[in-house]
């Protein structure tokens, strides 16, 4: 469960770092957009990206589509700030939710989303919103983190909590249970939004110690997200273990491995 708020403040504080830890969606970024090569069968007119970020995405649909009229909404302020000074002048840029677009229906032939939906407590408010504002002929292409992501980060940390908490510690909710390729499957036939392709992709990262990969995180703005305890009695200690079980259990030539599994669903709306 997310506070959208706190979701927001925290991407705002870390924009300007933002591209500097963000390899991975990066590659996200540029997956998608072989993607939409392989989709979309002509030159949109209007295209939306939503979760814009520092504009990656957008750049990226500008650079395809030169005369796309392109739109990239987000959250965090800040991120709109980068974005415009990397050139995003080029696209409007909205501050505003994914789960509630502030457009009228049928405004975009192109509605996209890179490494951001993962970020939703429920995918199925922010896919109406996407099908509300697509065209009957449009397309929609998103990209967003799955339930293997970050999985070896994810039991260590419980291992590490186990050994120092009760079963009902709060902490034991920090990390994001990330939304699993079946339960994106099952969202897509419940609101019947037409034809659809869902499919997974994973992702590596590799860090010299889990001390890079928890700043790795936090550089993005993605370590405080969560709702839940943070912190408290041994807290230290508890991460002091969560990094020997890591150790123990992944390390290999020096690097210890994060997965990032990535699930892409393309829609042409009924």
């Amino acid at each position: 469960m997310f506070d959208r708020r706190k979701v927001g403040t925290s991407f705002h504080r870390h924009a300007a770092a933002y591209d500097r830890f963000a390899s991975v969606q990066q590659r996200v970024v540029r997956r998608l957009m072989e993607l939409l090569e392989a989709h979309v069968g002509r030159e949109p007119h209007a295209a939306l990206d939503i979760g814009c970020g520092t504009g990656a995405l957008a750049g990226a649909l500008k650079r395809r589509y030169p005369d796309v009229l392109c739109c990239g909404l987000d959250l965090a302020f800040n991120m709109l700030v980068q974005a415009g000074a990397k050139g995003g002048k080029e696209c409007l840029l909205v501050n505003g939710d994914a789960e509630h677009l502030p457009f009228r229906e049928d405004a975009f032939d192109l509605v996209v989303s890179a490494s951001t939906l993962q970020w939703l407590d429920s995918l199925d408010g922010c896919l109406e919103e996407c099908r509300r504002v697509v065209k009957r002929d449009g397309v929609i292409a998103l990209a967003f983190f799955g339930g293997a992501t970050l999985w070896e980060l994810q039991e260590c940390y419980r291992e590490a909590l186990a050994r120092r908490a009760s079963g009902d510690d709060p902490r034991m909710g920090r990390l994001h249970r990330f939304m699993g390729i079946e339960a994106v499957q099952q969202a897509v036939e419940r609101l019947d939004m037409g034809e659809a392709l869902v499919t997974s992709e994973i992702e590596m990262e590799y860090h010299s110690d889990v001390a890079g990969l928890l700043s790795s995180i936090k550089g993005i703005g993605a370590g405080t997200a969560s709702r839940g305890g943070t912190g408290g009695l041994g807290w230290r200690g508890i991460i002091s273990d969560m990094s020997e079980a890591y150790r123990r259990r992944f390390l290999a030539d020096g690097k210890i491995p994060a997965t990032y599994e990535v699930i892409y669903l393309m829609v042409k709306p009924a």
